[in-house]
């Protein structure tokens, strides 16, 4: 049997072959280096003192913080307070406001690569030269006045061929995550700083309740020396000696109760509200010290939001190296027409009237004189500022924890401490009163013992101060509960917008998932 052969066909079908095939590849191709997420050296548990009955090392089945982590201080005054910072707090405003700029970015980067389509029409009455350039000798030229109506689509749409496109995609999702992540960062200090407050402010309520109680003491032994200077048993210097004890003590008291105001001023700045409007009653009572779950060290880089953040700054970062190498090759667009062309409206959308283009365009730079290279160096040297900035923050954050947690020991250990110095104080006045009413000693000895148990009073006071300062310090070290999914925060704030999904932009949902930072896994 003889075959047949068709000269044209195999031609034809290899070079159609070729075509697709390197339209294919070329769609395929994303200059630029791949991102993959750092490597960083994390201490294997947080070093606590071996004979501290109050840590223990970390385990990781330590549950996580509760997002409305100060809910562990079981303070309802605490919990309304944190609830009005987060409702209407300006400095968390703008971070949401930021998140949803963030948001909105990566929705107008996203929309490069669709088609741009736009609908245009015309009309214009014109008279066309009878000295216009001759097209035929034929015919001499006239003077023509007509109508010219005009209405069509025209689509526009650039070949992503090399991925500048999803490079830029790319930078702007994580731009969006870096944004979501600082919006939770800005919650999180926000609610930090107010326990703070709140909690600087009640122990200057017990301080300044021990200082009065001091004052009322020393009050009573002026009266007594000043009584046994009456009698000629004391000195004039004794006497001056116990006034100025008191004024200093009294003085205490007047700069006690200014910080204190401080302290309310910056509550009130923090829930919104103007400090001429806002006060919060005195209160005498313990500070509380509970423990939190520190999990491991690790850990730490799952939880906390600024580090997430900057990490993706970083990979932010190195989306825009590919940007810039994108430079290097040539931009192609597609540019087809269809519309239709009249003199009348009566033909306009007739068979006769239809006017099509089908064509494209491409553009290279073939000497720029250094600058696309100069765009590289940036996008290379704002990566590797990245990339360090990231690895500082994982070290603050691992200096921050270990700070917290060698604090609460030592602190837990001068509370023990304190509350020894405590009770003796407290026996030795009890002995003092006892002597002094079987006529033993003076009443001015008992008045020392007295003083020397406030002032350790107040001394244990500030302790626990401290220790709940630190307790709060140390969930702000851990992350607090963040969670990556903040956009519920900023919605309730009425600063979200929608944007395609992930995987409606372009980019690859398996390098999402390899390059996933702290929280968006």
């Amino acid at each position: 049997m003889r075959a047949v052969h068709f000269p044209w066909f195999p031609l034809q079908c290899t070079r159609a072959t070729l075509l697709a095939s390197a339209v294919a590849s070329l769609a395929a191709c994303t200059v630029g280096p791949d991102y993959h997420a750092p490597q960083t050296t994390s201490p294997a548990a947080w070093r606590v003192d071996p004979a501290d009955a109050y840590w223990h090392a970390a385990q990781p089945s330590h549950a996580p913080l509760d997002p409305q982590w100060w809910k562990v201080f079981g303070n309802t005054e605490l919990n309304g307070l944190e609830d009005e910072a987060l409702a209407e707090n300006q400095t968390l405003r703008v971070a949401a406001a930021h998140y949803a700029q963030a948001r909105a970015t990566l929705g107008s980067v996203s929309s490069q690569q669709a088609p741009q389509v736009s609908l245009d029409g015309s009309i214009a009455r014109e008279r066309v030269s009878a000295n216009r350039p001759q097209t035929t000798y034929v015919t001499p030229n006239m003077s023509t006045v007509q109508n010219d109506i005009k209405v069509g689509p025209t689509v526009s749409y650039e070949l992503d061929l090399f991925g500048r496109i999803r490079r830029m995609v790319e930078s702007a999702q994580a731009s969006a995550q870096e944004a979501g992540d600082d919006l939770a960062n800005a919650r999180l200090v926000l609610s930090a700083e107010l326990a703070t407050d709140y909690f600087a402010l009640r122990e200057l309520d017990d301080e300044i309740d021990v200082v009065n109680r001091s004052v009322a003491l020393q009050q009573k032994a002026l009266d007594f020396v000043n009584a046994q200077h009456d009698l000629g048993a004391v000195s004039g210097l004794t006497l001056l000696q116990q006034k100025a004890q008191l004024d200093a003590t009294k003085t205490q008291v007047h700069l006690l109760e200014n910080q204190r105001q401080q302290d309310e001023h910056a509550i009130a700045v923090l829930i919104g509200k103007p400090a001429p409007e806002f006060a919060l009653a005195p209160q005498v009572t313990p500070l509380p010290t509970p423990a939190l779950p520190t999990g491991l060290p690790s850990e730490l880089l799952q939880r906390r939001p600024d580090v997430a953040s900057a990490e993706r700054a970083m990979a932010a970062a190195n989306a825009q190296i590919g940007v810039a190498r994108s430079a290097y090759f040539p931009d192609i667009t597609l540019s087809p027409t269809l519309g239709w062309e009249s003199t009348r409206f009566s033909n306009l959308f007739s068979v006769p009237s239809l006017m099509w283009s089908l064509g494209a365009g491409a553009s290279e730079v073939l000497f720029d004189g250094g600058k696309r290279a100069a765009g590289v160096d940036y996008a290379q040297a704002g990566y590797e500022s990245a990339q360090a900035s990231y690895r500082q923050t994982v070290l603050t954050a691992f200096q921050e924890v270990q700070n917290a947690v060698t604090g609460l020991s030592v602190l837990q250990s001068a509370s023990t401490d304190g509350q020894a110095a405590v009770d003796d104080a407290r026996q030795s006045f009890d002995l003092a009163n006892d002597r002094y009413q079987g006529g033993l000693v003076a009443f001015i000895d008992v008045l020392n013992a007295e003083q020397t148990l406030l002032a350790s009073e107040r001394t244990e006071v500030q302790i626990h101060g401290q220790q709940a300062a630190t307790v709060v310090y140390l969930a702000k070290a851990l992350g607090g509960g963040w969670s990556a999914d903040d956009r519920a925060l900023a919605c309730s704030m009425g600063t979200c917008r929608e944007v395609p999904a992930s995987g409606a932009t372009g980019v690859k949902d398996s390098q999402d998932t390899q390059n996933a930072a702290p929280g968006h896994g």
